[in-house]
């Protein structure tokens, strides 16, 4: 094993009096081209082009000597820390970092960054990174090969932001572009490289910086914890709630308890994608975005599409509504996690089943509907949980009756290969 580790970070600005003695000392060197290419590494080291960081691991474990990891910005952010320390290669590493990309991506926008969530985009699982530009207004994506910007606005699709994005920072090639997503498919981008993902409704100006007067993020005042607050705005205490905490009335299958399951059963996740078949009220799209999830909300209905704007608004949350009747009009939405149905029947979650979410949670009135939705959730290869929910809302005054409820619930899980 190597007789000491030393991962540096590097971020274009000259190497620390601690950087320099690590190198120095060193007889072994991974790092990028650029790294390696730097004057302060000594002519005698062994050299290793970082591709593999678990490849590099397994060859510094077998040195004996003192090696140097370089690495772009803080590599204990998203970096070779993490897996230069894995259990399998035993490796004990100090640290000197550097400011991190996320870090100088921000710097260079003059936006605050306490607010943002920080994701990592790969091309195998790009759609999640996405999921959360559409859920958030201001998000840092660290890209790769495969999952950069042109690749973000296209399956963004007709969800409006604007890319600061951040190419080479740190070197003479650093660039910065401001740009509305719809813009970013028509060039090509050099790797590696930030973007700053902003934009949505509640989103208002940020001033200052080279990049910000085209730039539109949030501002928070008096923030108290770092990424989105889970008091989201606008947020009232608790969930599943009835009509008058959202300034309006619920539908006949929207009651509270019937929401409080179907939310229990979706799950909803930063990173996930939920749709929302006939919104109604809006009640329910509004509080799984409220979880952190993507959601994308669809009714026939003008006005329903409207209310559940509205709503979102108030509330603070991120939500793409669609106007059009299902199942026809799913074809060209992209691919869900789970599938909430508040109307539809038995051919509505036939066309979701067919899109393979994760699940699908839906309700039935009668026990003949229950059946049918049962069936075509079966045939669509899901498991069916099935529960008759009944709920009476009292008042405790008189004991009296305000509000019935009875309603079948259904949950379609997908089994897990």
């Amino acid at each position: 094993m190597a007789d000491r580790v030393t991962v540096i970070g590097w971020d274009g600005t000259p190497l620390t009096d601690a950087a320099r003695s690590a190198l120095a000392a060193a007889t072994l060197v991974a790092g990028a081209a650029h790294h390696l290419a730097l004057p302060e590494v000594p002519p005698g080291a062994e050299r290793i082009r970082l591709g593999s960081v678990d490849l590099a691991a397994r060859r510094i474990a077998q040195h004996r000597g003192s090696a140097v990891v370089l690495a772009d910005g803080d590599p204990g952010f998203f970096g070779v820390v993490r897996a230069l320390r894995a259990p399998e290669h035993g490796l004990e590493v100090e640290v000197v970092p550097a400011v991190s990309s996320v870090a100088a991506a921000f710097a260079r926008a003059g936006m605050p960054w306490d607010d943002a969530q920080v994701v990592v985009a790969h091309s195998r699982d790009l759609r999640r990174a996405v999921n959360v530009c559409r859920a958030h207004t201001k998000v840092a994506v660290l890209t790769s090969p495969g999952a950069g910007p042109a690749e973000l606005a296209l399956l963004l699709g007709p969800v409006h932001r604007t890319f600061v994005i951040c190419e080479a920072l740190g070197t003479e090639r650093e660039q910065v572009t401001v740009l509305t997503s719809d813009k970013a498919a028509d060039h090509a981008w050099r790797d590696p490289n930030v973007v700053i993902v902003i934009g949505g409704s509640g989103a208002t100006p940020v001033r200052g910086g080279p990049a910000a007067g085209a730039a539109r993020g949030t501002l928070q005042s008096g923030g108290w914890i770092a990424g989105r607050d889970p008091g989201y705005p606008g947020a009232v205490r608790g969930w599943a709630l009835p009509g008058p905490a959202y300034g309006t009335v619920l539908g006949e299958s929207e009651s509270p308890q019937l929401r409080a399951l179907q939310l229990a059963r979706i799950g909803p996740r930063l990173g996930d994608l939920v749709w929302d078949i006939g919104a109604g009220s809006g009640a329910a799209a509004v509080e799984t975005a409220g979880f952190g999830a993507a959601v994308i909300t669809v009714d026939r209905d003008p006005d329903a599409c409207e209310r559940t704007d509205t709503l979102a608004r108030r509330f603070g949350v991120q939500l793409q509504v669609v106007q059009g009747v299902a199942p026809g009009v799913l074809e060209d939405l992209p691919e869900p996690d789970v599938v909430r149905i508040g109307g539809g029947g038995a051919s509505v979650v036939a066309a979701c089943a067919a899109r393979r979410p994760e699940r699908i949670v839906t309700h039935a009135a009668t026990r003949d509907e229950a059946e049918a939705i049962g069936q075509a959730l079966e045939d669509g290869g899901y498991a069916v949980e099935c529960v008759l929910l009944q709920s009476v809302e009292l008042d405790t005054r008189g004991w009296t009756e305000r509000e019935r409820a009875v309603v079948f619930m259904l949950c379609g899980h997908r089994p897990h290969q």
